[in-house]
């Protein structure tokens, strides 16, 4: 079996295991990309082995937050751990929303490992044409 050694790797898993997993007190960052598209502001956060029951989204005035737990995976006791470098723990992020955004009507889909929000564009920031007054619409005002 040919083995390749990468010291970058390794310095990387070491970091993770002297930090440890995420808590909820102290949670990993979790990986996301914000675009927009057309009417609405789209999200999409990773968090692969994850359970949809095992997310939290709450939003709280302007401030989403996104919090998910991968758990470990029961073995069985005939089972003998040769590699583990799947993060597990609490993964969390959290944004702060524009004032633009209707957080009311927020929607969350699930698929593929991959969190996806979709927050609408609220109406009133929508841009709007406005009407000029011509003279026949002036009126006189005595009084």
């Amino acid at each position: 079996m040919l083995m390749r050694t990468d010291p970058f790797r390794e310095l990387d898993r070491l970091a993770q295991q002297l930090t440890g997993p995420g808590t909820w007190s102290r949670p990993t960052l979790m990986p996301m990309d914000a675009y927009r598209e057309g009417d609405e502001y789209v999200v999409a956060f990773d968090v692969p082995g994850v359970a949809p029951e095992a997310i939290d989204i709450d939003v709280e005035r302007n401030m989403l937050t996104v919090k998910a737990e991968r758990r470990p995976v029961a073995k069985a006791d005939d089972v003998q751990m040769e590699l583990s470098e799947r993060p597990l723990g609490v993964f969390s992020r959290q944004i702060v929303l524009a004032d633009t955004l209707d957080t009311e009507r927020i929607k969350a889909d699930y698929d593929a490992g991959v969190l996806t929000l979709r927050i609408p564009i609220a109406e009133r920031a929508k841009p709007r044409k406005i009407a000029i007054g011509g003279a026949s619409d002036r009126r006189e005002i005595s009084g």
